[in-house]
C-alpha cells in the first residue's frame, strides 16, 4: 500500500503541474518504443476472480493522475537515451538480492518493489523473473489493459541492446535446431530432447491445462511435419485393405471429444532419487496435465481398414515420426481389445483444447488413450498396424515397466514385467510449496488427484500433521461417468492451523472408486526406473505468528 500511495501522490502532482499538449501528435511523438502498445495475445486464459479484482482496485487508486504521469514519463523517457542491457544482465537479476527485473518488448523494467504487491500472488511474478513477461501475460489476459501498462511503465529502467531484441539464429545442423519455441514458466528437466513440466502453483490453476504450459515429454528432435503432404499408414489385416489418410480424411470420420488427463510413468521420480538413485529425468510433481482432446476414434478408423476383435490376443502398435540419427522412430502399443472398444474413447487427436495439435504435442495427429500411462500416447503418429505381439519398440520392451525394490541393473530382466498400461492412484500437493513459510490461522491446501483405467477419485485425505490426523479435502464440481473418468480431480482443503504451531508437514492421499488408496512411503515401491512412484506426498512448511 505504501508503494500505491507513494505512485498516486507521484502521479497527481505531475498532474497538477501537467499542461496539455497542443495535439495528439505529442503522444505519438513521445511513444518511442511500439512494442510498449497493448497487445491481444493469441492465447486467452483468464486468472481467478481475486486476481481480478485486485487489478481492478489498483486501476481505480491510480486513476487519471497515473494516466497523466504516464504521459509524462514517457515523454521524459523519448528525450533522454536510455540504458542499454543484455538480456543476460536481464537474467542475472531474478532475486530479491539482485533486484527482479523483468522485458517487455525490448524494454526492461525492475520490477523488484513491486513483487510483494502483485495481486497474483508474489510466486506468479516470479515465474518472469530474470525474463520476458508476454508468455505469462498471454496466459492471463487481465494483464492486457491500459491501467497495468500505465503502472509498469514506473519501473522502466532501460532498454535491451539492439542485438538481444532480434530473435537467435539456429544451426541447422542440429537435430534439435527446429524445435518449436516454449513457455519460460516450464521446468526444464532436459533440453536434448526437451522435456519440462509447469510449476506447481500453475499446473492447477486451471481444470483444463493451457497448452503452452502443458507438461512435454519429447523422447527425440520434434519433426517439423507439413500437414498438406501429411500421411497417416493403416496397415489392413490380411485380405483387408490398407490406408492412407490426410488430414483431410481423418476429418471425414465422426469428431470425437473427450477430456483426459495424461500422466508420465516418471512423474514424481525425484521422490525415489531420495531414497536410492534411479535412472531417469528428475521430474517432481507436474509430469501430468488434462486437455480436452478432439479427433477420429480408433476403433472407426480400424474398422474401416478391415479390422475386427480377435479371439486370439492381438496388439495395436503405432509408430512416430520422430527419429534418432539411424532412422529408429519412437514406438509403443496397446491392446487391441481396447483400441477396438467404443467404450475406451481412444483418439487420432488432430486437436487440443479445441486448437491443432502444439508441435510439442505431436502435430498433426497423435494418439490418446484415455486411462493409460503418456508413453502409450505416441505423437507425430506415422503408422499403425495390428500384430500378435506389442511393439518391439524399446520403449514398449526395455523402458516404462516396475521392478521390486531388490531389482537393480545387474539382475533386471525386462521380459519377465509387463509393459505399463494403466497407472495406479495418484494425488498431489500444488500449493502451499515445499518449505513456504505460512501465516498463522488459516491454510488453503490445494492439489490434484487421478487415477488410471477409467477409475474415479472419490475422496482425497489431507493431513496437517504428517498422517496423525485427518480431514476430508472438497474435490472440484466436474462429474465424471462410471468407468470413464478419464480425468483429473482438483481438490483444496481450507483448515485451520493449531494456535502455537510453528510448522506443518502437510500430507495427501486419495482413494478411488475401486478403494485403491496411495502407499504411505516411497521405500516399498522403489524400483531402479523410478516410475509409478505415488506414495503420499507431503510438504513440510513454516508459520509465522
Amino acid at each position: 500500500m505504501l508503494l500505491l500511495h507513494r505512485a498516486v501522490v507521484s502521479a497527481l502532482r505531475q498532474a497538477c503541474r501537467f499542461r496539455p499538449p497542443p495535439s495528439r501528435l505529442c503522444i505519438q511523438a513521445c511513444s518511442t518504443n511500439e512494442s510498449f502498445q497493448p497487445q491481444r495475445p493469441s492465447l486467452n486464459f483468464s486468472g481467478d476472480n481475486s486476481s481480478t479484482r485486485g487489478w481492478r482496485i489498483m486501476g481505480a487508486l491510480l486513476g487519471f493522475g497515473t494516466a497523466l504521469a504516464y504521459h509524462d514519463h514517457r515523454c521524459r523517457a523519448s528525450q533522454e537515451s536510455p540504458p542499454l542491457y543484455t538480456k543476460e544482465e536481464v537474467y542475472s537479476h531474478r532475486s530479491p538480492e539482485t533486484g527482479i527485473w523483468v522485458t517487455l518488448g525490448s524494454e526492461v523494467f525492475d520490477v523488484t518493489e513491486f513483487v510483494e504487491l502483485h495481486p497474483g500472488g508474489p510466486s506468479k511474478l516470479m515465474l518472469a523473473a530474470g525474463g520476458p513477461l508476454e508468455p505469462f501475460w498471454a496466459l492471463y489476459a487481465i494483464h492486457n489493459q491500459p491501467h497495468v501498462y500505465e503502472l509498469l511503465a514506473q519501473y522502466k529502467i532501460g532498454e535491451l541492446k539492439p542485438e538481444d531484441s532480434a530473435p537467435p539464429t539456429l544451426e541447422t545442423s542440429d537435430p534439435y535446431a527446429h524445435d518449436p519455441m516454449r513457455h519460460p514458466a516450464l521446468k526444464v528437466n532436459s533440453q536434448r530432447p526437451f522435456n519440462a513440466e509447469p510449476p506447481p502453483e500453475l499446473l492447477t490453476e486451471n481444470y483444463i491445462t493451457p497448452n503452452p504450459i502443458f507438461f512435454t515429454r519429447n523422447h527425440l528432435p520434434v519433426p517439423n511435419l507439413d500437414p498438406d503432404t501429411y500421411r497417416l499408414h493403416i496397415v489392413g489385416p490380411p485380405g483387408g485393405q490398407s490406408l492412407s489418410l490426410s488430414l483431410c480424411d481423418l476429418y471425414m470420420f465422426p469428431k470425437h471429444e473427450v477430456t483426459v488427463t495424461l500422466q508420465c510413468a516418471g512423474n514424481r521420480r525425484s521422490e525415489m532419487t531420495q531414497v536410492k538413485e534411479v535412472r531417469g529425468l528428475e521430474w517432481r510433481t507436474g509430469a501430468i496435465s488434462t486437455a480436452r482432446w478432439a479427433g477420429a476414434r480408433l476403433c472407426d478408423v480400424l474398422a474401416q481398414a478391415g479390422h475386427q476383435l480377435s479371439e486370439k490376443e492381438a496388439h495395436v502398435c503405432f509408430e512416430g515420426l520422430d527419429s534418432d540419427p539411424t532412422g529408429t522412430a519412437y514406438g509403443a502399443s496397446i491392446p487391441l481389445a481396447r483400441a477396438m472398444d467404443p467404450e475406451a474413447e481412444v483418439l487420432l487427436a488432430y486437436e487440443m483444447n479445441g486448437q491443432p495439435l502444439p508441435r510439442d504435442h505431436g502435430f498433426p495427429v497423435r494418439v490418446v488413450v484415455p486411462g493409460v500411462v503418456g508413453a502409450r500416447h505416441v505423437k507425430w503418429l506415422g503408422r499403425v498396424s495390428v500384430e500378435p505381439e506389442e511393439s518391439y519398440s524399446h520403449w514398449q520392451r526395455r523402458d516404462y515397466k516396475g521392478f521390486s525394490p531388490s531389482v537393480d541393473w545387474d539382475t533386471v530382466d525386462f521380459d519377465s514385467a509387463p509393459s505399463i498400461q494403466e497407472l495406479p492412484i495418484q494425488s498431489a500437493i500444488t500449493e502451499p510449496r515445499d518449505g513456504e513459510t505460512i501465516e498463522s490461522g488459516e491454510v488453503i491446501v490445494k492439489g490434484y488427484a487421478w487415477s488410471g483405467g477409467g477409475r474415479a477419485v472419490i475422496r482425497v485425505d489431507v493431513s496437517l500433521d504428517g498422517g496423525l490426523t485427518w480431514h476430508a479435502a472438497d474435490l472440484d464440481a466436474e462429474k465424471q461417468p462410471p468407468r470413464k473418468a478419464w480425468a483429473w480431480r482438483l481438490w483444496q482443503l481450507q483448515a485451520s492451523v493449531p494456535a502455537g504451531q510453528k510448522e506443518l508437514n502437510i500430507v495427501c492421499k486419495a482413494v478411488d472408486d475401486s478403494y485403491n488408496v496411495q502407499p504411505d512411503t516411497v521405500a516399498p515401491i522403489w524400483n531402479l526406473r523410478g516410475v509409478l512412484s505415488n506414495a503420499w506426498h507431503r510438504v513440510h512448511v513454516h508459520v509465522t505468528s
